[in-house]
């Protein structure tokens, strides 16, 4: 598969999971957003709460799941990121923060597993 394949693979999934976290109550705040120090591809609220929103996909888990790819320096980076977008949206500094993942597994019929509170920024300290 090919960067160009993965790109729409991508695109494809993060508007699975959009739609998906839409569903179930959250409501959007940015999508893509990115900093110079990586991209959170969903920012949602779940009520009051900011959530940040990694997705990982995958054709089959056979050989890793999804999820299992948000490593501790991929959430390094995420925490980082989030960091500066509040920083530049100052209206969320209020909000209680969380951060999750969104797993989406096959192409034909996916199946999608969020999980709330995937990870939180102490789990991804040096």
């Amino acid at each position: 598969m090919g960067k160009r394949d993965t790109g729409v693979v991508g695109r494809r999934a993060e508007s699975l999971a959009f739609r998906y976290l839409c569903d179930r109550g959250l409501v959007p705040v940015a999508r893509n957003y990115r900093s110079r120090g990586g991209e959170i591809d969903l920012i949602m609220l779940d009520g009051s709460c900011l959530t940040f929103v990694e997705v990982r996909s995958r054709r089959s888990a056979r050989f890793a799941r999804p999820a299992s790819t948000v490593d501790a320096r991929k959430q390094r980076k995420l925490v980082g990121t989030a960091a500066m977008f509040v920083a530049r949206h100052a209206r969320y500094a209020g909000h209680t923060m969380r951060f999750d993942v969104v797993s989406i597994e096959g192409a034909a019929r996916p199946r999608i597993h969020w999980i709330c509170d995937a990870f939180r920024p102490d789990d991804s300290a040096l």
